[in-house]
Formats: structure tokens, C-alpha cells, sequence
């Protein structure tokens, strides 16, 4: 599942096997869809100073804390903009 919020955010609900480091995933996600955002609009690498999409920062929250239909409902309520 995945979420966009309020332009400057997307929410990401996936499952992955346990050995699979969460910042490896979002690492992954935000260079493939990086990379394809400029290629799409290569315009955009002038456009931002230094060529970088974003910034570093991301928060994981793992299931085991809370159950899978809070998360979901918590990435529904930001995504029509309970930010």
C-alpha cells in the first residue's frame, strides 16, 4: 500500500522478510524512484542545486509494536489530510 501525503510525503505499508534491513527498503525505494523521476523529467536534476531528490530522513514503524489495520488506518487518515 502505498500513499501519497499532503505533496511532500508518501506513506509505504509493504511486508518484507525479517532479514531485510528497513532502511535498506527505503533506500531502495527512494533512489529507483528517484532515478526514474529524472529520467521522466531530466530537467528537474538542474533545477535542484546538487541533482538530490529530497533529503535523508525517513520513520519506520514495525508491526510487532502495532497491529496492521492501525497502520493502515493511520496512512488512510494522513492521506486525506489529518497530517
Amino acid at each position: 500500500m502505498v500513499e501519497v501525503g499532503d505533496q511532500d510525503h508518501v506513506h509505504v505499508f509493504a511486508s518484507v522478510h525479517p532479514k531485510i534491513a528497513p532502511s535498506y527498503i527505503v533506500k531502495m525505494l527512494k533512489g529507483i524512484s528517484a532515478r526514474k523521476l529524472f529520467l521522466l523529467h531530466p530537467e528537474l536534476k538542474q533545477k535542484l542545486g546538487k541533482g538530490h531528490l529530497g533529503n535523508s530522513s525517513f520513520y519506520i514503524e514495525t508491526v510487532g509494536s502495532i497491529s496492521e489495520d492501525v497502520i493502515q488506518a493511520y496512512i488512510a487518515m494522513q492521506s486525506k489530510g489529518g497530517d
